[in-house]
């Protein structure tokens, strides 16, 4: 199913609003991470940049590039240490790239019925409300005034239809500014040359028990299932969930082991970039590009 309303990239307003509409997801995760488990945040920029890139550029359409959030919750909670998180992702990595390849995926869907993944959306909502209300409760004064910008780019877009919601691009720039004036500016140190992490059979299976096993479930379901269910109702196109299991394979095996973080597709990445503009390819390139000298320097 292919819908020819828009092209394969976009590269205007609209399209750099939905680039930034995951970043609210993104950043804390990899922060909380980069805080317990002492990874290089740096790293693990690079690789989403990376792999933002890559798969706008390869699908052209806004497949979103997420942190694993099961792995990044049971990480932060434990403090497991960043040898066990490459072990998991290269476990990880095998499995999705195997799964992908032999067309474990198109079984799965096959079997498991739209309903069930209506109600992973549903539940993940949920869980996003939830958090949400919590950052909220956290400084409500400037929840208060990104919330105001949001609302007033909805209203205007209700009344003028020309006038694009770049209300996610103006929240961030309007935090970095914030956070500027609280803490001044960061020093600037360009990134060294990563080490390669190999994991000892110890941590690998610390990282399979731990990690991989409870990540499997909710990868193959909201990331895959989720996601090709909501790219058809949103953008009418079709993604193919084995090419879908085998970029997430790649994207595990060849970021882990250089310092980055378990990645995957979302379906609530995708929620968020459509919302704010993203129906491209483009937004994702964008994407890429505005993480690229944050992780360098």
């Amino acid at each position: 199913m292919k819908n020819d309303r828009y092209p394969n990239f976009r590269f205007n307003a609209e399209e750099i609003a939905g680039a930034v509409g995951d970043y609210g997801t993104l950043i804390p995760i990899i922060l909380g991470v980069a805080i317990v488990s002492k990874v290089n945040i740096g790293y693990i920029l690079l690789s989403f940049s990376i792999w933002y890139i890559i798969t706008g550029i390869y699908y052209k359409l806004p497949v979103p590039v997420e942190p694993m959030k099961a792995v990044a919750a049971i990480v932060i909670a434990e403090g497991l240490t960043p040898v066990e998180i490459a072990g998991s992702g290269i476990m990880l990595g095998i499995f999705f790239l195997i799964l992908g390849m032999f067309g474990g995926m198109r079984i799965i869907e096959k079997m498991v019925p739209q309903s069930v993944i209506r109600g992973i959306q549903l539940g993940l909502a949920l869980i996003l409300f939830k958090t949400s209300i919590r950052f909220i409760i956290d400084d409500y004064m400037l929840a208060s005034i990104s919330i105001a910008i949001i609302v007033l780019f909805f209203i205007a877009g209700r009344f003028k239809k020309n006038i694009p919601d770049i209300s996610a691009f103006v929240v961030l720039s309007f935090g970095i500014v914030v956070g500027l004036i609280h803490y001044g500016c960061p020093s600037v140190k360009l990134l060294p040359l990563p080490h390669i992490i190999i994991p000892d059979l110890n941590s690998l299976w610390t990282g399979l028990w731990s990690l991989t096993v409870p990540q499997i479930p909710l990868t193959i379901t909201n990331a895959l299932l989720a996601t090709a269910l909501l790219m058809k109702d949103l953008l009418k196109r079709d993604l193919d969930t084995d090419k879908l299991s085998i970029t997430i394979g790649l994207m595990n095996l060849t970021s882990v082991p250089f310092g980055g973080f378990p990645m995957c597709t979302g379906a609530g990445g995708l929620a968020a970039q459509y919302r704010f503009g993203a129906r491209t390819g483009g937004s994702n390139i964008i994407s890429g590009i505005i993480l690229l000298p944050v992780a360098l320097f």
